[in-house]
């Protein structure tokens, strides 16, 4: 069993999975955090915790494919002081959402929920397989936290701060390899966003996989002497209410983008925060209350209309508005 704990910078590679990101940082931390033990239902390789089960096997439980039953002894491990995190995909966690509500949020259980296979990122596995309703089923639980990392760095990061963090957590991983955005310098702090391209004219607020695409539609809006500030909103529960308002104050329109339903998730989220302090013109990028379809997740961004360029028509239309 090692001792070693390795950097953030060091664990993400370039180019890893935010899943990988999440198994190498869990199997780092674990001797850190000797309560922990990860909880599988039969897709380790699928989720990233093979780097666990290989590390601390002791401290590994395989439930088979039993989400439910997974769920709720999280909450009894919890109760006799054990720190369980939960893994599977996103879609079937859906299936054991009451489980979440009772064992774990209802009892009020430091477990941890960590979902791979989010949104259209699952790709070639098809509509009943890519949860787009996750984010909003779990952010309606009172007291859940949840939280979409951008990039591996900041995936490991934040597998250090929910286990630091008393309360339970939901966290979205992911399939496909990540573009790098952050370098070890990057902070996460769960409620808090970030700026990380300044501008004037709108903002665009985006989460996990479309915090790249929300930099790429500022590069296309610079082209056109658009300025668009680009936040990376890692936390979508409790989500920033002062940076939300602060740049609705500054620049008088906004654009949310996610890879989840357009109802629910993190544009709903942002949309009440504007509500309740600056109200602005808001554009929701997201899959439009449809299910997905099998695609590799480049393609199925564009037919979802999620892509960069989409984030730029939305830009464009915000515009009009705030005019």
């Amino acid at each position: 069993m090692s001792s070693n704990t390795a950097s953030p910078a060091l664990i993400a590679s370039n180019g890893d999975s935010l899943r990988e990101a999440f198994g190498k940082s869990l199997s780092s931390l674990a001797d850190e955090f000797p309560k922990l033990v990860v909880l599988d239902a039969d897709i380790a390789g699928g989720t990233g915790v093979h780097h666990f089960r290989k590390s601390h096997p002791e401290r590994f439980v395989q439930f088979g494919i039993a989400e439910q039953n997974m769920m709720a002894a999280a909450g009894g491990m919890a109760a006799v002081g054990l720190m369980p995190v939960v893994t599977t995909f996103a879609v079937f966690c859906l299936r054991a959402i009451e489980q979440a509500r009772l064992s774990l949020c209802y009892a009020r259980r430091n477990a941890k929920i960590v979902a791979s296979h989010p949104g259209l990122d699952v790709g070639p596995d098809g509509g009943s397989a890519q949860a787009l309703e996750d984010l909003a089923a779990f952010r309606a639980i009172p007291g859940m936290t949840v939280i979409s990392p951008a990039d591996a760095i900041e995936m490991a990061q934040a597998t250090r701060a929910i286990l630091e963090f008393d309360g339970p957590v939901y966290m979205r991983t992911g399939r496909s390899p990540s573009v790098r955005l952050f370098g070890a310098d990057h902070k996460f702090e769960i409620g808090k966003g970030q700026i990380l391209r300044d501008g004037h004219d709108l903002t665009i607020i985006a989460c996990g996989a479309e915090v790249a695409r929300a930099l790429d539609a500022a590069d296309a809006l610079k082209e056109d002497g658009i300025s668009a500030r680009v936040v990376n909103m890692p936390t979508i529960k409790p989500i920033d209410m002062d940076l939300i308002a602060r740049c609705a104050r500054e620049t008088g329109a906004i654009v949310t983008a996610e890879d989840h339903n357009i109802h629910g998730g993190l544009g709903g989220a942002v949309a009440e925060s504007l509500a309740a302090t600056v109200p602005c013109p808001v554009e929701f990028v997201g899959v439009k209350d449809v299910f997905g379809a099998s695609g590799e997740p480049e393609e199925l961004a564009y037919a979802f209309e999620i892509a960069a360029p989409f984030i730029v028509a939305a830009a464009r239309k915000v515009l009009k508005r705030k005019k």
